[in-house]
């Protein structure tokens, strides 16, 4: 898919990315849910079907988080923090350790609401909010909301579609 350049592209990346990670989610059995088989998003570790979407959640509350500071009138902590963006992989292990106690059925829904808070997000913004400047370094706001959301998106997809092959 092309990388989105209006709020309607970007809105349509992320929904169209989530509708079709979600069958792809509701393929995995929940007994297998937590089960250390895909690789991490840190080298030479393992994570579950389970930390795939705590670290899409965790992504997705991070940019509504960024976006709720911005309104106050205060400077994000870029990408999270305590984390540089060189240790994205720490960062994704807390995200896994930060959603652990949740049930698979749980992190689902909770992916949900996360999805619903950037849905509305990109709602409220027009296409010069989004588009028109940077917001992050050279970054617009709408490809920071695609870098952590539509991509990540397909990137699980990806994961998710050879992992049933790579049990056999």
């Amino acid at each position: 898919m092309a990388v989105p350049q209006s709020k309607a592209e970007l809105l349509h990346a992320v929904e169209d990315g989530y509708r079709k990670l979600v069958r792809d989610l509701e393929r995995v059995p929940e007994g297998r849910a937590r089960e250390e088989s895909l690789a991490g998003h840190k080298a030479d570790t393992m994570m579950s079907p389970a930390d795939l979407v705590a670290y899409l959640i965790g992504w997705n509350e991070l940019v509504l988080s960024w976006h709720e500071q911005r309104g106050r009138g205060e400077e994000p902590e870029f990408p999270a923090p305590g984390f540089t963006w060189n240790q994205l992989g720490d960062l994704a292990q807390r995200f896994y350790r930060d959603y652990a106690c949740l049930s698979w059925a749980e992190l689902l829904e909770r992916f949900a609401r996360a999805k619903s808070g950037i849905m509305a997000l990109i709602e409220e913004r027009s296409d010069e909010e989004l588009y028109g400047s940077p917001w992050y370094g050279k970054y617009t706001a709408g490809r920071m909301i695609q870098f952590n959301t539509s991509s990540p998106y397909a990137n699980a997809r990806r994961r998710l579609r050879t992992w049933p092959r790579e049990q056999e």
